[in-house]
């Protein structure tokens, strides 16, 4: 099975930090936010990685070239200019294939079972989202089927949607983890509506989830840490220590 690691952002959150090395390489619980994405996927099945990178992506390459985590994992390689999430995907689809595919932060830190989520996807969606109910500004808006209608920022009261109709207090509110199974029918979504080269994977979804169906999963006793700043890094320690215990 085929997963991709986003790798490639600049971790500016997390500076000083990341001005000696990317946010990948990052340590928690004695190793590097990579290894942890890595190891996990390979336990729950997967066996062909794609990890993009930027940011000091030779770092990257050379900690993926001297270990062998047991699975074929190729680089997609963006040094050239960062594409973000959306770009990147698009960027790695010859080596993504055509069959279905998990995309996951590298800088998420979970209990998730990812055999669950592989259940959890429904036959024809485009995409199935990890989301939960912890406390955020930003959520997902989706519909009592759990299918995604638009996007609000609650401290600001923005709200983003194909749907001009919606009603945000009428839907569910989700936060979205950074973790995302996808139909390789992505690929000729994209090209639908013009996406190039750079663009935001969420965007994306909040132009295509009129047409598509793209589906949130809350999976049940859900813990999760986003280190994406040095604050995060001590409650990710503890969400590590209890995953591994």
């Amino acid at each position: 099975m085929k997963a991709m690691i986003f790798a490639a952002g600049l971790g500016t959150r997390l500076k000083p930090i990341t001005d000696t090395m990317p946010k990948a390489l990052v340590p928690v619980c004695g190793q590097p936010l990579l290894y942890h994405v890595i190891t996990k996927l390979v336990a729950a099945g997967y066996d062909d990685l794609v990890v993009n990178v930027h940011h000091f992506p030779d770092q990257i390459i050379h900690y993926l070239h001297s270990h062998d985590f047991g699975a074929r994992i190729a680089v997609s390689d963006e040094r050239d200019f960062l594409r973000e999430t959306g770009g990147g995907i698009r960027y790695a689809a010859p080596l993504l294939g055509s069959e279905p595919f998990l995309v996951h932060n590298v800088d998420i830190v979970s209990n998730l079972d990812l055999g669950w989520l592989r259940e959890q996807h429904r036959e024809g969606a485009l995409v199935t989202l990890v989301a939960s109910e912890r406390k955020t500004q930003r959520y997902f808006l989706f519909d009592e089927d759990n299918r995604l209608k638009g996007w609000t920022n609650i401290a600001t009261g923005e709200v983003r949607s194909p749907f001009p109709d919606i009603d945000p207090d009428r839907c569910r509110k989700l936060a979205f983890a950074g973790i995302h199974l996808m139909s390789p029918a992505i690929f000729d979504a994209f090209d639908r509506y013009g996406f190039g080269d750079r663009f935001s994977i969420v965007d994306f979804y909040l132009r295509a989830c009129a047409d598509y169906p793209i589906y949130a999963a809350v999976p049940p006793d859900f813990q999760l840490v986003d280190v994406g700043k040095k604050e995060t890094l001590s409650e990710a320690e503890r969400v590590c220590e209890a995953i591994l215990r």
